[in-house]
């Protein structure tokens, strides 16, 4: 299993890809956040607390959450390129326990989404620390707080890209998969809070649980104010997270036994 972890990296390091990831990672984390931060969420349209309060802290650096479609994508990306250049094909030949193959794919493409959550959310961490000490801003949350924060928010990075690796295992064409991952997180489950009834199951989707890790609701109570609707009580932090591990444990396993029953071709 050891030689086909190592060869796996290999592989994954052999591409340009997670190079421009962590340039991507480095742009929406520091980037982001600290233009964010620069400006204050009190100047945002419509305007948000401001820095000085835990609400306007959340506001800025749950901004992130936001951005999991980027490790989701880059997951597809990785499995869907197996099938696309046939190198899957090669592989299981050298290796005919399939599972074990698949395994240690998982734990590669787990590994590789916690570093750019890592790389994400420790850019962010200087971009907000840096910005606030620029305004001469004393943030309403202690630091560890923060810290503890973006700590789990790259772990979420690291959930979503084997979320974004079961949806490859699932839909073997590179297009189909992405335009699936990028459409329900850019614009699928923003869609299911504005259906009556149907929007009490956002809290149990991978989006409702990030919020409730984060504690950043202003996505949901903005659209409930604009419906004239009562707004989506989420699942606690503790229930985001287990919910969270929940949906990673089921795309690892997806990941693994749906390729194990395909031919590949």
């Amino acid at each position: 299993m050891s030689t086909l972890i190592r060869a796996e990296f290999r592989k994954l390091l052999a591409t340009r890809m997670w190079m421009w990831a962590l340039l991507v990672a480095v742009v929406l984390g520091g980037g982001m956040v600290g233009l964010l931060t620069l400006v204050g969420p009190e100047n945002f349209d419509p305007p948000m607390p401001g820095l000085d309060t835990e609400d306007g802290v959340r506001s800025v650096l749950g901004m992130l959450g936001f951005t999991v479609i980027v490790p989701a994508a880059l997951g597809t990306l990785a499995m869907t390129s197996e099938y696309r250049h046939r190198t899957a094909t090669y592989t299981f030949l050298f290796a005919p326990k399939r599972w074990q193959v698949l395994t240690a794919k998982i734990v590669v493409f787990g590994v590789a989404g916690l570093v750019y959550g890592v790389v994400l959310t420790g850019t962010a961490g200087v971009g907000f620390f840096g910005g606030a000490a620029a305004r001469g801003v004393t943030p309403g949350m202690e630091s560890a707080e923060v810290l503890a924060l973006l700590g789990r928010l790259a772990v979420t990075m690291a959930v979503y890209t084997l979320l974004g690796v079961a949806a490859g295992a699932l839909i073997r064409n590179q297009i189909a998969a992405l335009a699936v991952v990028v459409g329900y997180l850019y614009m699928g489950e923003l869609t299911l809070m504005m259906i009556p009834g149907v929007k009490l199951l956002y809290p149990l989707l991978p989006g409702g649980a990030t919020s409730s890790l984060t504690g950043f609701t202003y996505i949901a109570d903005t659209l409930a104010d604009q419906l004239a609707t009562s707004p989506v009580s989420l699942l606690s932090p503790v229930g985001g997270a287990l919910l969270l591990t929940g949906y990673a444990l089921l795309a690892a396993i997806a990941a693994v036994l749906v390729p194990m029953r395909r031919d590949v071709h």
